[in-house]
């Protein structure tokens, strides 16, 4: 597969089935949630999708209030799809959709930091992040 066989879409129809189907390969347990998982999607200001053909293999999604603040709660790519650029061009597309917001913030699991502090993230000194959340990701 070549990265330019790849097709970056904004807030196109997602295919639930196909959404379902990529959180579970990644080991989301938000799988586990599809109506609250479709619904959420379907509520975030911008999902960038990316497609291989007609199958969904990558998505990044952004909360935001409009102006200030941006969150990317979500950015996955399918395991076998992985490596090729393709969560590189979905946050670089977030990024710059977002560019001239105050903060841009996510969470990263431990090993994914490497990934997110070459596309420009750094870790935040003096903030710590908190939650509440009922279930466990990778």
């Amino acid at each position: 597969m070549n990265i330019h066989e790849i097709e970056l879409r904004e807030n196109f129809y997602l295919p639930p089935e196909q959404v379902l189907y990529l959180y579970s390969q990644c080991g989301w347990s938000s799988a586990n949630k599809p109506e609250k998982l479709l619904f959420a999607l379907s509520n975030s200001e911008t999902v960038i999708s990316a497609w291989h053909q007609d199958i969904l293999v990558g998505l990044g999604n952004a909360i935001s209030d409009g102006a200030l603040v941006v969150y990317y709660p979500h950015l996955l790519v399918l395991p076998s799809y992985q490596r090729s650029g393709i969560g590189r061009n979905i946050i670089n597309h977030l990024k710059q959709r977002y560019s001239d917001f105050h903060q841009q913030i996510l969470l990263s699991v431990a090993n994914a930091t490497p990934f997110y502090e070459k596309v420009g993230f750094h870790l935040a000194h003096n903030i710590k992040p908190m939650w509440i959340y009922d279930g466990s990701d990778i």
